[in-house]
């Protein structure tokens, strides 16, 4: 005997950048958009949670940058 039930795909989760407040979903299930870039930092810094993509793209570019400088 199987099991019928199947789980609901769960909803994404509606979250602010935490830099600059733009409201963006993020899918758990590993469908992220996030998952599709190429800038791949260490996630969370301290106080903060997920950023937008064009936040997580200027973090990306300031880690790059000789000095580090944020701008």
């Amino acid at each position: 005997m199987t099991n019928q039930q199947e789980s609901p795909t769960p909803e994404p989760r509606r979250l602010a950048c935490s830099r600059c407040g733009t409201e963006f979903g993020c899918d758990l299930s590993g469908a992220c958009w996030c998952a599709e870039e190429t800038a791949k930092l260490p996630m969370p810094v301290k106080g903060e949670d997920c950023l937008c993509r064009e936040c997580l793209r200027k973090a990306a570019a300031e880690a790059r940058s000789p000095d580090g400088a944020q701008a």
